[in-house]
C-alpha cells in the first residue's frame, strides 16, 4: 500500500474555521502544516494572495503538500451581494488557481462549501442532492464546488452550516454577533425566528476534516462530496435565548421575528444529511449550550 507524506496546506488559515483547522493539524503532531493567509497574516502563517497563480504555484512547489484544505472564501451573504466581482475572484477564480496548482504536485483538495448551496425547501439534503442556491453567496460556492471537481474527480467537497468557535471579535461569526443584542436589555431586540439553522462548532469541523484527510492518505476512495453539521435545529432567536440562559441574563427584551431575514435571501431549512461521514465512523458533535458560554465568556463584561 502506497502511503503519501503527511503534509497539509491550509488556505484561509487566519479565518474563523481556518484557525481551528490549523490548530487541529498542528496539535495532532504527525503532520507538517503550512497555513496561508493574506489580510490577517500573523505568527507562523505565510502570506499568499491565492488569486495570483504565480504566488500559489511557488508555495505549492516549495511545500509540496499531499493534502490541501481550501477554506479561504468570502462567506458573508450580504457582503457578497454588494461585491459580486470580488467574490467571484476569491470564491471561484482563486479556487481554480488553488486546485490546478495542487493537481500539479499531486495533492488532494478538500474544498469547504456551505449548506447555502441548497434552497431550503426540502431538508434534509443528502450529499448527492442537486444544489439550487437562493443567493449570490450560495451560487459562488456552488461554482467553486464545480471548479474543484472539474480540475480533479479525486478532490472532495465538505459542506458545512453556520459556524461558531474561538473568535477574535464578536462580529466574526453570524452566531457570536448576536450576543451584543442579548447583553443590551435596555431596548427591545427583535431576533430572527424564521430560518432554521444548525450551529456547528469549528473544532468539530476541524476534527472531521483531519480525520477525512487521515483516511485519504491511505485510501484513494475518499473523494467526492461530504457533509458535516451540528444536529440542533435552532433559529437565531433560539440561540439568543440560550446565550441569555448560560450567562443568567434577562431575555424578556429578546423578541421573536417570524418574518424572513432582510438582505440576501436565505434558505428556510438547509439541514444537511451527514450519512457519508457517519458511515466512515467520522463524527464529532459538541452541543450548542455546552460550548457557546466558552466562546462568549471573554466578551462578557459584568
Amino acid at each position: 500500500m502506497l502511503v503519501m507524506s503527511k503534509k497539509v496546506l491550509i488556505t484561509g488559515a487566519s479565518g474563523l474555521l481556518g484557525r481551528a483547522v490549523y490548530k487541529e493539524f498542528v496539535n495532532e503532531g504527525s503532520w507538517d502544516v503550512l497555513g496561508l493567509a493574506f489580510s490577517r497574516c500573523t505568527g507562523k502563517l505565510r502570506k499568499c494572495d491565492i488569486t495570483k497563480d504565480d504566488e500559489v504555484k511557488t508555495v505549492m512547489k516549495e511545500f509540496n503538500p499531499s493534502v490541501v484544505i481550501h477554506s479561504a472564501a468570502e462567506r458573508k451573504p450580504d457582503a457578497v451581494e454588494q461585491k459580486p466581482e470580488a467574490t467571484q475572484e476569491l470564491n471561484v477564480s482563486a479556487t481554480k488557481v488553488v486546485c490546478q496548482n495542487a493537481a500539479a504536485v499531486g495533492a488532494w483538495v478538500l474544498y469547504i462549501s456551505t449548506d447555502y448551496v441548497f434552497e431550503g425547501s426540502s431538508p434534509p439534503y443528502a450529499e448527492d442532492a442537486t444544489p439550487n442556491p437562493l443567493n449570490k453567496y450560495g451560487q459562488s460556492k456552488f461554482e467553486g464546488e464545480k471548479v474543484t471537481m472539474e480540475v480533479s474527480q479525486d478532490n472532495s467537497i465538505l459542506r458545512v452550516p453556520i459556524l461558531y468557535g474561538d473568535i477574535e471579535y464578536l462580529d466574526e461569526s453570524a452566531v457570536s454577533t448576536l450576543f451584543q443584542k442579548v447583553t443590551d436589555s435596555s431596548k427591545p431586540c427583535p431576533m430572527s425566528d424564521y430560518e432554521r439553522r444548525f450551529p456547528t462548532h469549528c473544532d468539530d469541523i476541524a476534527y472531521v476534516i483531519r480525520q477525512l484527510a487521515e483516511r485519504r492518505i491511505t485510501d484513494k476512495s475518499i473523494k467526492g462530496t461530504y457533509h458535516w453539521s451540528g444536529d440542533e435545529n435552532m433559529t437565531k432567536y433560539d440561540m439568543a435565548l440560550v446565550m441569555a440562559e448560560v450567562f443568567s441574563l434577562p431575555s424578556d427584551h429578546i423578541q421573536p421575528d417570524k418574518k424572513p431575514s432582510p438582505g440576501a435571501s436565505r434558505p428556510f431549512n438547509s439541514q444537511l444529511s451527514c450519512q457519508r461521514l457517519k458511515d466512515l465512523g467520522i463524527a464529532k458533535n459538541n452541543q450548542f449550550k455546552s460550548k457557546i458560554h466558552d466562546v462568549l465568556k471573554p466578551y462578557y463584561k459584568t
